[in-house]
């Protein structure tokens, strides 16, 4: 019976982070890119509903002037609106997976955050845990969301990644150690 779940054990370390990879793409991919056109009216301009979406009470205490925002608020607005293009393309072609899904997570805590508590979500939308419902677009969506990202952070981009033929070209010509990931 071992011997079974032996292989269980090694099917899922080979296939899991691919799993993880296509999951995301045909899930979440379209909805991070989608949110980050909606950020921009130019390469480098921020659209007005990015400020909102990002600073929700400081644009609103602003008078949804914009000139009274600063440099920080321009980086911070361009910073979020670029991660939403380069973490997810990072994560499906599997390149710095770790890293590009330890970037969602902290992405997807600070989404979260701002909307509970800049664009004051009720609870409904915020919904809790072991509750019965599973319909909740905080608790219960992001959460399976920062699940798929800790198994890319725990295993790796896996097979068919970038990573992987990255590390593979790196080990035959010498550079990385057999267990470097």
């Amino acid at each position: 019976m071992t011997d079974i779940f032996d292989r269980i054990t090694l099917a899922s370390t080979r296939f899991l982070p691919l799993l993880a990879r296509l999951t995301f793409a045909a899930v979440l991919l379209r909805y991070f890119w989608g949110s980050a056109l909606t950020k921009l009216d130019g390469l480098f301009t921020p659209s007005l509903g990015a400020y909102a979406q990002i600073f929700p009470r400081q644009m609103e205490a602003a008078g949804y002037d914009v000139s009274q925002f600063g440099a920080f608020h321009w980086l911070v607005v361009m910073g979020g609106t670029y991660a939403e293009f380069i973490l997810p393309a990072l994560i499906v072609v599997g390149l710095f997976t770790r890293l590009a899904a330890l970037g969602m997570i902290g992405f997807t805590v600070v989404q979260s955050l701002t909307d509970i508590i800049g664009h004051k979500a009720d609870a409904v939308t915020v919904g809790a845990w072991f509750d019965r419902a599973s319909d909740a677009l905080i608790m219960d969506q992001r959460t399976f969301w920062v699940f798929v990202f800790i198994t890319l952070v725990g295993m790796g981009g896996g097979m068919f990644s970038l990573d992987s033929a990255l590390k593979s070209r790196l080990t035959r010509k010498g550079y990385a150690p057999e267990s470097a990931v």
